[in-house]
């Protein structure tokens, strides 16, 4: 029997070449693919690559794709958690993603942890002895700092220094087996033993007037007040244990601005007279455009993932119900057709009348889709602001560049400077 265009022998199981290939293994694949489709098999599951506009709208659609049993429990157990809102779809999703969204898309609530972004930044820069940091540690407790403050989490300086350490270490071993991934796993079910015994005294708390500084979410102040009562598509009030998930899933993915953080310091130290654009940038409107930048040019998500929910038609080929579709982002945000010189990084290509909204659409270093339909993720503007503060900072900070080892493995997920880019404080 032929096999149909863009597929593979039954037996061939790509899982290997994906751990050996990291980021590049989908875009390669890509290359030689008709009609940016290609088909494979991941841990023996068959399996179907997308790239596009259209492969996003037709990915995010949830009668076509659904993410519910779609995360394997590695990635359950170390990123997202147990329980967590990306493992919903339909109105139980809707009803979880709108706490994210009114806490996450409110332009005030952004405004107000950017704030707090920046204070812990120069706390942090301007409270260190003169010497040699790594840029990634510090912006990662910079980090978990400013979104605890944000979220009402009262912190100690230990436990904000451990809360920086396990956020990074969920995402830096969600994608690997062995020892990262150990750490991982040991991190998140630590931090969630936490914020569920704080999830609990909270609930035992009359409730407090609202901060002004937080937005108001089902009647809740703080984002961990809002988490502690939110009531699910049942009525019910979550428990503890999924309570504190999804506040992790707040906290988390900020600390995580870490990673766009060391990349801006590297675009900076490649691309030297982008710090006098961003020093004088009032605005901080070029801030943004380099943020966006750093998001599309470096490498982050290489895909996101879900089951077909029924028997399926992408492109004149049939895809069966249950079969992996991954939906390429890395590749996408380096795609030729989308982006002119993709391979150059460009901050301008973000700025002025020639950046439609079309422009944003296209980018999809965190997924696509509309956040209040889908599960693109509610929290980009937390990333584009706490990115724009830190590198507006970096900008204005002096400081040197130490010899150091800069390169940017694609077959590590996720991938770093293999230094963590190290700065001479002066």
């Amino acid at each position: 029997m032929p096999l149909l265009k863009n597929s593979v022998a039954p037996w061939s199981d790509s899982t290997l070449a994906l751990l050996a290939h990291g980021y590049a293994w989908m875009p390669n694949r890509m290359r030689n693919a008709v009609d940016g489709t290609f088909r494979t098999r991941l841990l023996g599951r068959p399996t179907i690559a997308l790239r596009g506009p259209e492969a996003v709208d037709f990915f995010y659609d949830e009668k076509h794709v659904l993410r519910t049993a779609a995360l394997p429990d590695p990635v359950l157990d170390t990123l997202f958690g147990q329980g967590a809102v990306h493992t919903l779809d339909g109105d139980a999703h809707r009803v979880r993603k709108a706490m994210f969204l009114a806490l996450l898309q409110d332009e005030a609530g952004v405004a107000a942890l950017g704030e707090h972004v920046g204070r812990r930044w120069r706390e942090a820069v301007s409270g260190r002895a003169p010497g040699r940091v790594k840029l990634f540690d510090v912006a990662a407790e910079v980090l978990a700092r400013a979104v605890c403050d944000w979220a009402d989490v009262p912190l100690s300086d230990a436990a904000a220094a451990e809360m920086a350490r396990d956020c990074a270490s969920m995402v830096d071993g969600f994608a690997t087996p062995g020892p990262r991934h150990l750490r991982a796993r040991r991190a998140r079910r630590r931090q969630e033993e936490a914020l569920a015994s704080l999830i609990a005294t909270v609930r035992g708390t009359p409730r407090a007037p609202a901060a002004s500084e937080f937005p108001e979410t089902d009647g809740a102040g703080s984002a961990l007040e809002a988490v502690a009562r939110h009531r699910d598509l049942d009525g019910n009030l979550l428990d503890p244990h999924t309570a504190a998930v999804e506040l992790l899933n707040i906290i988390r993915p900020t600390v995580a601005v870490a990673w766009f953080a060391t990349f801006a310091a590297h675009a900076l130290h490649r691309w030297p007279p982008h710090r006098d654009l961003l020093r004088s940038d009032p605005q901080g409107a070029y801030a943004e455009a380099f943020a966006h930048e750093v998001r599309r040019f470096y490498p982050f998500a290489p895909f996101v993932g879900g089951l077909a929910a029924r028997d399926l038609t992408w492109r004149g080929e049939s895809v069966a119900k249950d079969t992996l579709v991954l939906l390429d982002l890395y590749g996408q945000n380096h795609d030729p057709a989308l982006w002119e010189h993709p391979y150059r990084f460009d901050p301008h290509r973000f700025t002025g009348p020639q950046d439609p909204q079309g422009r944003l659409d296209d980018l999809v270093p965190q997924g696509g889709g509309d956040p209040a339909r889908g599960h693109r993720c509610p929290g980009e503007a937390v990333t584009v602001t706490a990115l724009a503060v830190i590198v507006t900072e970096l900008a204005r900070l002096d400081y040197g560049v130490p010899d150091q080892d800069l390169t940017i493995s694609l077959s590590r997920m996720p991938t770093l400077p293999r230094s963590g880019f190290e700065l001479d404080l002066a």
